[in-house]
């Protein structure tokens, strides 16, 4: 036991200085682009490929670590009916909240009227510019979702990189190792030094994050400009405001009666925040944030299926931006939408987000689903918030990202699975040492080489 005590970081390690940690780096990296993309829009634009290969850096590592947390975390588990536990608390808890975001989107929008007075004709709308977004949208439905869960193979999961995919064969394969253990022990021991490996490669990824939050913004600010937020400014005040009232005073309650506070836990992952803000992507930080969750005292069995599943059922920044965005292109258009039509805005609305994971631009494909089933509401009124919505993505990203770290807290507490110790010291920025199954699976990966070994030697 005394030759790895090591492996727990009890010694604080010591303070970098500011012009080293990630998200002062992103911070400036977001700050930079911004003025190159003002004050050089054509090649602010060009810089496009420095956030979109960032992103896709990211989105390559996803699937393994996402396939690792889960296999491993439901094959450490002594009872297998708490994966089915969790994984109701948790639908539970993203129903109510995510109905909850649709209907405050839907009140905001009919006390403040953000669309009133544009009085827009929606014969004289570019129909050809959201096009796409509607074709896509007509592409999906709920059996081709369900569907779309199962892969084509074991491995195509992992290699299409399908969040719910992944997800799905992680789950089962966690199960069929708890199920067969003593026997697939050495399964287990080689999945967690695997993820040894995974979790430094995420390490080293994230430092090229200030490059891709950099050229992420150069490109947004200098393909659409920030004059163009002026057109619609009343409609991205009204929707970063009511996302900003969601996070401090619902999720703010929800922390609280939880026992934490979520302004220290967005302190807590500012840096995941600032690259999620200069990306317009919540998958950029994915990796990460399942990491810090496990470091701030939830069980990674939970972490593995509670923050993967968020990111398509969780979505609490689309959903506002869905109801708000909708009756606002009603109210542009002149179409005064009843009662009953709204409530049917809400119902689709709350089908029709199921299945966006994070992805830039996916609220604008829901929205066109949405908008193709309520009467009333023409299609082509999307044209309309086309241009910001570069920036709408920004804060439906962010409001989605802190949704999914609360939620994963309050599951893990209703689970019994939150070391609320841990929890606030992570929140406080002091270091803990690693609990004790932690610890004990990291000497059993040590040994997976010699178990490898007595196997092949067996066979021979």
């Amino acid at each position: 036991m005394g030759s790895h005590s090591v492996i727990s970081p009890v010694t604080p390690p010591e303070r970098k200085p500011l012009y080293r940690q990630l998200y002062v780096q992103v911070l400036a990296a977001i700050a930079l682009g911004a003025c190159v993309g003002h004050f050089a829009p054509e090649f602010g634009a060009s810089l496009k490929p420095l956030g979109d290969g960032f992103i896709k850096l990211v989105k390559m590592i996803i699937a393994p670590v996402i396939f690792i947390t889960v296999a491993t975390g439901i094959a450490g588990m002594r009872d297998l009916k708490a994966v089915g536990s969790v994984a109701g608390k948790a639908f539970a808890y993203f129903l109510t909240f995510s109905t909850l975001a649709l209907v405050i989107g839907l009140a905001v929008a009919n006390l403040v009227r953000p669309g009133e007075g544009l009085n827009i004709d929606p014969a004289t709308l570019d129909t050809a510019a959201v096009a796409d977004y509607a074709d896509k949208a007509e592409a999906t439905s709920i059996t081709g979702f369900l569907l779309g869960i199962i892969p084509e193979t074991l491995f195509s999961a992992v290699t299409d990189g399908q969040i719910l995919q992944v997800l799905l064969v992680a789950i089962l394969t966690g199960v069929a190792i708890a199920a067969t253990r003593p026997a697939s022990d050495l399964v287990t021991d080689v999945l967690t030094s695997f993820g040894a490996v995974v979790f430094k490669l995420v390490g080293m990824l994230m430092k090229l994050a200030p490059i891709g939050a950099f050229g992420a913004m150069a490109f947004t600010i200098g393909e659409f400009g920030i004059g163009s937020l002026a057109n619609l400014a009343a409609l991205v005040a009204t929707f970063y405001l009511t996302s900003l009232l969601f996070v401090i005073v619902v999720l703010g309650l929800v922390g609280w009666f939880t026992g934490f506070s979520v302004l220290a836990l967005i302190r807590y992952l500012r840096a995941e925040l600032l690259l999620v803000l200069g990306t317009s992507s919540s998958e950029a930080a994915l990796p990460s944030l399942m990491e810090k969750m496990e470091a701030a005292g939830c069980r990674k069995a939970v972490v593995g299926l509670v923050v993967p599943t968020g990111y398509s059922f969780n979505l609490d920044g689309t959903n506002i931006y869905m109801t708000l965005a909708a009756l606002f292109i009603a109210q542009a258009v002149g179409v005064e939408l009843s009662l009953m039509d709204q409530l049917t805005l809400v119902l689709v609305a709350m089908i029709s987000s199921k299945g966006a994971a994070g992805v830039t631009g996916s609220g604008f494909v829901i929205l066109a689903a949405t908008l193709s089933v309520v009467p009333g509401v023409p299609v082509a009124g999307m044209a309309l918030i086309l241009g910001i919505d570069r920036f709408m993505s920004e804060c439906r990203a962010l409001t989605n990202f802190i949704g999914n770290a609360v939620a994963t807290i309050v599951v893990a507490k209703w689970e019994g699975a939150l070391d609320e110790t841990r929890l606030a010291a992570a929140l406080a920025g002091t270091p803990m040492p690693l609990p004790p199954e932690d610890i004990e699976r990291h000497e059993r990966s040590g040994s997976v080489s010699e178990k490898i070994a007595k196997v092949l030697e067996k066979s021979a």
